[in-house]
């Protein structure tokens, strides 16, 4: 008669059915653990990732801030050098206006100035409308005739330059109150303006004083 032993397979089996259970359990534990430790990890890395970025972040706004304060004051000094180079330009366009549009009488009186001789002076100068008369004295015909070659030189006045008058007057008194011997003479010339030129007005006979006092200096001629 053959026994089995029901009873300790039953038992075989309950003691494999608790290390399965047992085996199972501890893997889900171990499983869940490197879950929560793999997710504090990566919240860990993630929010170091972030301390970094809003780091580095706070490092370039200030870095903006520094190079938008500087770029502030390039700016400021930029416009104020705008500003200084617009008015030279200002000035330097009226200086070029002034010059190219001069006066015919400022010209005229500069040129005449420039062409009185040695022993030659002025006391008058009258300008109507483009022509102009001068007249002064002179100690000799070679100084007038200088004076005459010389006003001849500028394109301003045309040519010829007629010598409408010209009178000697005798040498008068003796010792220091002597005078030498003069030729009173009288230049007429007609104008022609330069292009460009500004429209010519009166000179006047504001020369005769203070033209014909410099000249005299200059000449050496008796008052």
């Amino acid at each position: 008669m053959i026994r089995v032993n029901l009873l300790g397979a039953e038992r075989q089996k309950a003691k494999k059915a608790r290390a399965i259970g047992f085996d199972f359990g501890q893997a889900a534990t171990l499983a869940c653990s490197l879950i929560l430790v793999a997710t504090v990890l990566g919240i860990g890395w993630w929010f170091w990732s972030l301390r970094g970025e809003s780091l580095r972040i706070d490092a370039e706004i200030v870095a903006a801030q520094q190079e938008s304060a500087r770029l502030q004051s390039l700016l400021v000094e930029v416009q104020q050098f705008e500003q200084q180079r617009a008015m030279l330009q200002q000035r330097v366009a009226l200086i070029e206006q002034l010059r190219s549009g001069q006066s015919i009488p400022v010209q005229l009186l500069d040129h005449v100035s420039r062409s009185v001789p040695e022993m030659l002076w002025l006391t008058s100068m009258v300008q109507e409308a483009n022509e102009v008369t001068i007249e002064g004295r002179a100690t000799t015909l070679i100084a007038l005739s200088d004076f005459v070659g010389n006003l001849a030189g500028s394109a301003l006045l045309r040519k010829p330059i007629e010598i409408v008058n010209s009178q000697v007057q005798p040498a008068t008194g003796t010792g220091a109150q002597a005078t030498p011997e003069l030729i009173q003479f009288a230049v007429k010339a007609q104008i022609s303006p330069p292009p460009g030129a500004a429209a010519a007005e009166p000179a006047g006979r504001g020369a005769r004083g203070a033209r014909g006092a410099a000249a005299g200096g200059r000449a050496g001629a008796p008052r």
